[in-house]
């Protein structure tokens, strides 16, 4: 009994010295996980960890991760009945994203729930109180007027271009959204009078979210996606077996594209043909467009070996290699360009690779370590006891609008002068409003693909900062699910304010404490700028509590590399391997038995989106690009120097 007494002394002493500081979850942690939850806190309070060598920072982001794998993965709705079905029956993607968990074969499909990373802030019952405030405490359109609406065009340099801005949109039209309420009345916001001349609507109505009551003690209240949140390349190919129909042209396992090399457009509708297109623009459409040749390329290359294959089968089989190129790029192509340093390009490697690398995976194969060998090929898909789901937290981190420019600047690429220093030269600016919906899809007709590729390339986009968010989003035209526009127009930025309200998802403070960071204590710990922080005080006076969450995320200080904050990195760590690990295309089927051998070796082949740029539009490539660049960056930029120290003991 002593040396248990001890340890009851030492946990309640340790509870006391953390009070002010004490994440919600600590209660629940084993003694183990409370030991290490004090190393990493000591870390944040002493010693940040992107300071540390490369090496301990990636064990700090494990030691992280495994935290938040256990502590930080919340199932919404009713427990899954644990249907199960045997994977050698369905070696394929499904139209609709169930039947990939073989445990659980629901988990993933479309309308399932968004799960939750953090126990959702306490219900909103209009009330103006400190500790539960209401959907309009302060008032969205204040919040967006003051704080978030672009007042001069802050951008990110050469480090992310406008292709990787573009990209991000790609990926949530792959993802997720949420299903609205079109039973219950309209909500209103009417700007308060202090601001409301500065807003270019003075009010506006939207659809709330739906609500489905579940039965759940800790997430009363669920929502629904409408995209299928596995990472299956709907973007191209649709939520559902309709949308995968009309995206097909049931020929050698092909996807519709145009006569001009661009989207088909409906004779039906006259709307452009592809996956997902709701609430779209040109720039989310020339990432469909790649990767509808990069399918129909694939289809090619598996018939020439496999000529007796149907058109079914080459469709399933391009289909899987086309999500995991997407997959791959993403992970250690554009993440690494978002996070621009060391530590971070040897974990998102790590993350597909393992530690041991590329040449070692590819001579041996799997270990049967996810540390050693990385995610991909795992032996069987991990969910860590939670079915899998992206959630309300990954949605509020992923606001990213602000990337988005007040223009596109269009380059002259027939002008033969400029190929010698790559940088062709500029013919006129394109308001980024005029290239959204079917309007956009016109106006890329006249331009060309080209064009706007070496365009955009050349353009930094927006950076994540308060006061960048795109004007011309404040009065906006959405659709409906069915792509028609919408009669009432939205200010987007104060929509996001009141849906991240709406969606019971934490504010800033209570954000960063339920997902084991250090809080802050006034407006100093957030950021140096004078100007900030008396805005700050103007909007949420002294009450640090009351910050919204979006508005944290873009005021807080950058890790240097970092295109985002350190509390949205956080959520993207656990969730950027959850995406790969729980589903088994990456893991137990990522084989040349499902693939087949062509169809593995083009993902193995594949290590960035410039490869995949390559192989469609070579002479763009070659032209307009600087050699060591990647896609994402300006495509103008300096290559990075030569660094002699081995990665590992590198000091960021």
């Amino acid at each position: 009994m002593g040396l248990l007494d001890h340890l009851l002394g030492f946990n309640t002493a340790f509870m006391e010295w953390l009070k002010p500081e004490l994440p919600p979850l600590f209660s629940k942690m084993t003694l183990i996980d409370k030991f290490l939850f004090l190393v990493i806190h000591t870390i944040d309070r002493h010693y940040p960890w992107h300071r540390l060598p490369v090496f301990l920072g990636l064990v700090y982001l494990e030691v992280r991760r495994g935290l938040h794998q256990r502590y930080s993965l919340i199932n919404v709705g009713q427990a899954p009945m644990s249907i199960r079905f045997n994977p050698s029956e369905i070696p394929y993607r499904t139209a609709n994203g169930e039947f990939n968990d073989p445990f659980n074969s629901d988990a993933g499909e479309q309308g399932s729930y968004f799960g939750r990373n953090l126990a959702p802030s306490p219900n909103y019952d209009n009330k103006k109180s400190k500790s539960n405030p209401s959907l309009n405490d302060p008032h969205p359109t204040l919040v967006a007027t003051k704080l978030l609406a672009r007042k001069k065009l802050v951008d990110n340099g050469t480090q992310f271009n406008m292709l990787a801005g573009a990209w991000i949109q790609f990926m949530i039209h792959d993802w997720v959204d949420h299903e609205e309420d079109m039973d219950s009345p309209q909500v209103e916001l009417v700007a308060p009078s202090s601001v409301s001349s500065a807003c270019p609507l003075k009010s506006y109505k939207f659809h709330p979210t739906k609500q489905y009551f579940v039965d759940n003690y800790e997430v009363p209240i669920g929502h629904k996606n409408i995209r299928t949140p596995w990472w299956d390349g709907s973007v191209i190919y649709g939520n559902n077996s309709k949308t995968l129909a009309k995206v097909r042209t049931f020929k050698d396992g092909k996807l519709k594209i145009g006569d001009n090399g661009l989207l088909q457009i409906s004779l039906e509708d006259g709307l452009p043909i592809s996956g997902d297109i709701r609430n779209s623009w040109v720039g989310v459409s020339l990432l469909q467009i790649l990767f509808i040749k990069e399918h129909n390329a694939i289809c090619d290359k598996i018939k020439s070996s496999h000529p007796h294959y149907s058109d079914e089968q080459l469709y399933r089989y391009a289909r899987l290699v086309v999500a995991a190129v997407i997959a791959k790029v993403h992970t250690i192509d554009w993440t690494v360009e978002l996070l621009k340093m060391d530590t971070l390009y040897v974990g998102m490697r790590a993350n597909w690779y393992g530690i041991l690398g590329k040449k070692f995976k590819d001579a041996f194969g799997h270990t049967g370590s996810q540390l050693l060998s990385g995610y991909i090929g795992m032996r069987k898909p991990e969910n860590h006891g939670v079915p899998y789901s992206l959630t309300e937290d990954f949605v509020g981190v992923y606001r990213m609008h602000s990337l988005l420019p007040d223009s596109i600047t269009l380059r002259n690429i027939n002008d033969t002068t400029s190929k010698a220093n790559k940088i062709p030269q500029i013919e006129n600016e394109i308001p980024t409003a005029n290239l959204i919906h079917v309007d956009g899809e016109k106006l890329l007709t006249k331009v060309g693909f080209d064009a706007l590729l070496v365009s955009m390339g050349h353009q930094s986009s927006g950076a994540l900062t308060l006061w960048n968010y795109p004007t011309w989003m404040r009065e906006l035209i959405p659709q409906d699910v069915d792509t028609k526009d919408r009669e009432n127009l939205v200010d987007l930025p104060s929509l996001e304010i009141y849906r991240d309200r709406e969606r019971h998802v934490p504010r800033y403070n209570e954000f960063r404490r339920k997902l084991l960071m250090v809080p802050i204590k006034n407006w100093k710990d957030l950021t140096d700028d004078e100007d900030t922080i008396a805005t700050l005080h103007e909007v949420y006076g002294n009450n640090v509590e009351l910050m919204d969450l979006l508005v944290g995320l873009m005021a807080e200080k950058k890790i240097k590399g970092y295109a985002i904050s350190e509390t949205a990195f956080y959520i993207f760590l656990l969730m950027a391997s959850r995406r790969l690990e729980a589903d088994r295309f990456f893991t137990s089927e990522f084989n040349d038995e499902v693939y087949t051998k062509e169809g593995l070796d083009w993902v193995n082949n594949t290590e960035s989106l410039k490869d995949v740029l390559t192989r469609h539009y070579k002479h763009i490539i070659d032209q307009w690009i600087n050699p060591d660049i990647s896609a994402f960056s300006v495509w103008s930029a300096d290559a990075p120097g030569k660094n002699l120290i081995p990665i590992l003991f590198r000091i960021p």
